[in-house]
């Protein structure tokens, strides 16, 4: 039994059959997992003798009538795919650069039956501290004696890496694909040490003589300072420096 009649069966069992009858001339689960197989296949890009990377988030646009009936089952459906494309990259020795993860969307142009797959490899970071919670800010204070007390929270420079924050707390950050860095990037365009940051009076950042450069605002650097909303590429991942 092949990875595509394994999945069949799991989902079939998970829902009682359900899929059998809801869906007979829409979009098949089945179909769906067939796609996602191809649209490895085509993406794959050959990094080294040893590293096939792959990418590792999925959409899958879906018209009206089959993302109304394959919601019902979004949850179910997202995670056995999404343990399908590890499956199927272990059996073809493919690197993934990050967590799987499938995600149904609506396109009202689509007819029914017929949908897309759209890919992307999108980098998993790990830092050495945890990523910062987003804290409101609480705006006003008190007046005791004629001082002023702010209730807002204290200011942390940072740097925002794919929606997250990671807090900027020692005197130098080292960046890269390295395991030996403070803020890992599994990005095959990133190289083992790849920048550092510096805390000071500036803020300032080294390229450590990277495969592929250093970029800010699209421009390669070797030694910059940053300033609050700057734009800094490695490898394809952007992360944006927020000094607090």
């Amino acid at each position: 039994m092949n990875l595509l009649d394994r999945f069949e069966q799991r989902i079939d069992q998970l829902v009682n059959g359900a899929f059998a009858r809801a869906f007979r001339a829409e979009v098949q689960p089945v179909e769906i997992a067939a796609a996602l197989e191809r649209e490895i296949g085509d993406r794959a890009a050959v990094v080294s003798r040893e590293r096939t990377v792959v990418p590792n988030v999925f959409v899958v646009e879906l018209a009206p009538v089959d993302h109304e009936r394959l919601g019902v089952y979004q949850s179910t459906l997202c995670g056995e795919l999404a343990d399908l494309v590890r499956e199927y990259c272990t059996e073809q020795n493919y690197s993934l650069t990050g967590p799987v993860e499938v995600i149904f969307s609506l396109d009202e142009e689509l007819d029914t039956g017929v949908f897309r797959v759209r890919s992307e490899a999108r980098a998993g970071v790990v830092s050495v501290v945890e990523p910062m919670e987003q804290s409101p800010i609480q705006v006003g204070g008190t007046h005791t004696g004629g001082t002023h007390t702010s209730n807002a929270p204290p200011v942390q420079p940072r740097l925002v890496i794919a929606g997250k924050s990671y807090p900027l707390n020692i005197a130098v950050t080292r960046i890269g694909r390295g395991t030996d860095v403070d803020i890992r990037i599994d990005d095959p365009g990133v190289s083992r040490h790849h920048a550092e940051i510096t805390m000071g009076a500036d803020v300032t950042l080294r390229d450590l003589d990277s495969t592929n450069g250093t970029y800010l605002d699209g421009v390669a650097v070797r030694v910059t300072t940053l300033y609050d909303g700057a734009e800094v590429r490695l490898g394809t991942t952007v992360l944006e420096y927020r000094s607090g």
